[in-house]
C-alpha cells in the first residue's frame, strides 16, 4: 500500500478510512500521540518512542488497553503493509468513544488506537533553518504529548507566512522549545537546552543530541537559557525525530550562528549514522 491508517484493528487507505463522531478526540483532543520514523521497515527508536507514549497516556489517566509489547508489535507489523520502507510513523491513543460531555464517561471505555503511515524521509540536515520567535501562550503541561496542539497550528501558521520553517516558544525572556521541535544553542563548545521540566515536551532526538554530546565529551547544561543567549550563541540547534541536528541561519530576519559548523557537523554525522546503524536489515 501507498500509505496506511488504522483504526482499532481496521486499517486501509489513509483516505478512505473512517472513525466513529463520539471519539472523545473530535471534541476535546482527548488523547497523547507520539511519532516516528522507519527505514527499511524498521521503526527508529521505537523502544524510547513507546516508554514516552505510555508516560503521557499515565499523565493523563488513559489506560491504554495494550502492553507495550503487544503494541510494539502492532507498530511493526503495519509499516511493513506501505511499499515504501521509508516512512513517518504516527500513532495515538484517545480516552474512548462516548456522547459529549467534558467528565470522562461514566462507565469503562475502552480507549482507541489510531495509526498513520505515510513514506517519508528524515530531512538533509545540511540545509539551514529560519525561524520566529513566539511568546509560548500554551498551557502548562507540555510535558505531555497530547493531541490539543492549537497553539502549535497557529504559530506554524504563522512561521510559513513569514517564508520560515519554525518557530522559537519563550515564556518572558525564557526559551522553551520550537512549536514542533526542541531547540539547543552551543555557546564556547558547550551545549545548553532546556531541562525536561512541564515548560517542554522531553524529545527523544533531543536526547540523542545529548547522549552523543557526552560520547564525544561536549560539556552539556540542562539549565534555561534566554533569548539573548539565543541570539548570541554560536549555534542554534532544532531537534525533532525527522530532524535529528538541524542549525538555524535567521531568527526574526536576523543572522544567527554558524560559528561551530565542524563541531555541529560532527554531531550531525553521528546522528545520522545512529539511525542508519539502528534500521539496517538484518
Amino acid at each position: 500500500m501507498e500509505n496506511l491508517g488504522y483504526y482499532n484493528g481496521k486499517f486501509g487507505l489513509l483516505d478512505k478510512m473512517m472513525v466513529p463522531m463520539l471519539d472523545r478526540v473530535c471534541y476535546f483532543g482527548d488523547g497523547v500521540y507520539d511519532a516516528t520514523y522507519s527505514r527499511n521497515h524498521i521503526i527508529f527508536a521505537l523502544d524510547e518512542h513507546i516508554e514516552r507514549f505510555y508516560n503521557s497516556a499515565r499523565l493523563l489517566g488513559i489506560k491504554i488497553p495494550y502492553t507495550k509489547e503487544q503494541l510494539k508489535k502492532i507498530l511493526n507489523d503495519m509499516v511493513k503493509k506501505v511499499d515504501s520502507g521509508e516512512q513517518f510513523v504516527y500513532w495515538q491513543i484517545t480516552r474512548g468513544t462516548g456522547i459529549r460531555n467534558h467528565a470522562f464517561p461514566a462507565d469503562e471505555v475502552k480507549a482507541n488506537l489510531w495509526i498513520m503511515l505515510k513514506p517519508l524521509n528524515i530531512k538533509d540536515m545540511s540545509q539551514k533553518l529560519k525561524l520566529i520567535t513566539l511568546e509560548d501562550t500554551r498551557f502548562l503541561h507540555c510535558n505531555i504529548k497530547t493531541l490539543n496542539l492549537l497553539p502549535s497550528v497557529i504559530a506554524a501558521q504563522k512561521t510559513e507566512e513569514a517564508g520560515c520553517q519554525e518557530a522559537i516558544f519563550h515564556r518572558g525572556d525564557r526559551v522553551t522549545e520550537c512549536a514542533h521541535s526542541n531547540v539547543s544553542i552551543i555557546k564556547d563548545g558547550i551545549l545548553k537546552t532546556a531541562p525536561t521540566d512541564n515548560l517542554i515536551l522531553p524529545g527523544i532526538a533531543r536526547a540523542h543530541l545529548i547522549k552523543m554530546c557526552k560520547s564525544f565529551n561536549i560539556p552539556v547544561d540542562e539549565t534555561p537559557f534566554t533569548l539573548k543567549e539565543l541570539m548570541e550563541a554560536d549555534e542554534v540547534i532544532v531537534t525533532s525525530s525527522g530532524q535529528f541536528c538541524m542549525t538555524t541561519s535567521e531568527i526574526d530576519g536576523k543572522t544567527v550562528g554558524g560559528k561551530a559548523p565542524e563541531l555541529v557537523k560532527k554531531l550531525q554525522n553521528a546522528l545520522l549514522n545512529e539511525f542508519i546503524g539502528e534500521t539496517k536489515p538484518e
